[in-house]
């Protein structure tokens, strides 16, 4: 592992640097085979979109704890090499622990903020991400960064968040959330988030300002995945837009517990011989450098 040099950053930046090393990051390490197990579905998808082939260059942003990672590292085998980057000391930690279990040698693992790390210019052939780039202050900058981090021709193969309202495991405990303690504050649109690219043209805009070609932005549905309504109810607690709004209301333990225990039984329709299998879609987002 390296670290970064320290870099100028925005408010947003340190503030999201703070809940991912103080709020989430270790919630998250402490729960991960759970946290991992949900979006398994949509790994898959992203790994055959984004098609890692032997020896070529990755770029992970936002790996977490590892579950990118381990299978992009592998698909490269060797001859390839993977550099991971991330804000969260906590998940980094979680992923050397993994690197290391699976005796993986072409890992280089950055504990520093993808918007302004200074990569090495154009040397990956791929950058990719699971959910980790709805957070940069100025995403433009951001993706502007990564692009001069690709090789010419080098291409983007990400999956983002569709918004709340097409995600019943967002929607659901979210509209349960706010009938007990009203809407939350009104945010800056597409202020970052888990849902900052919702908004497919706004995300298709930022993309092709910061400079890509053949951006590409489709939606696809799946099923995020838990053991019981009890376990999942306790996910929209701890993390997301409803672990936000209760901390935003300063929410009292009485209410927290009727929101968990209302989204619980509203999760038991549905259970499956399985488990519990919620709706959920995301946006397969593919873009290239130009050559």
């Amino acid at each position: 592992m390296s670290e970064a040099s320290p870099k100028p950053e925005t408010t947003a930046n340190a503030e999201m640097r703070r809940y991912w090393n103080e709020v989430a990051g270790p919630r998250w390490v402490e729960r991960q085979a759970m946290q991992e197990a949900r979006n398994v579905e949509m790994l898959a998808m992203l790994l055959q979109a984004a098609a890692p082939a032997p020896g070529e260059r990755v770029l992970d942003i936002g790996f977490g704890t590892g579950v990118t990672t381990v299978p992009f590292a592998e698909a490269v085998g060797p001859t390839g090499h993977l550099t991971g980057v991330d804000i969260s000391r906590p998940m980094l930690e979680a992923t050397q622990r993994r690197i290391a279990e699976h005796g993986l040698a072409n890992v280089e693992l950055l504990l520093a903020d993808a918007q302004v790390h200074p990569f090495p210019p154009a040397g990956f052939d791929l950058v990719t991400s699971r959910l980790g780039v709805m957070f940069f202050a100025d995403p433009t900058a951001a993706f502007r960064n990564l692009l001069a981090a690709l090789k010419p021709g080098g291409r983007l193969a990400m999956a983002v968040w569709a918004p709340v309202a097409e995600n019943t495991h967002w929607k659901i405990p979210f509209e349960i959330a706010v009938r007990h303690l009203g809407e939350p504050a009104p945010q800056p649109p597409n202020a970052p988030g888990p849902h900052a690219f919702g908004d497919r043209g706004y995300l298709r805009g930022i993309l092709e300002a910061a400079g890509y070609t053949a951006v590409s932005i489709e939606p696809r549905d799946f099923h995020v995945r838990g053991d019981s309504p009890a376990a999942m109810a306790e996910h929209v607690g701890l993390f997301g837009a409803v672990q936000r709004l209760m901390d935003e209301k300063r929410a009292d333990p009485a209410t927290r517990q009727a929101i968990i225990g209302e989204t619980e039984a509203a999760f038991a329709a549905y259970v499956t011989p399985d488990g519990v299998r919620l709706p959920a879609r995301f946006l397969l987002v593919s873009a290239r450098r130009r050559g």
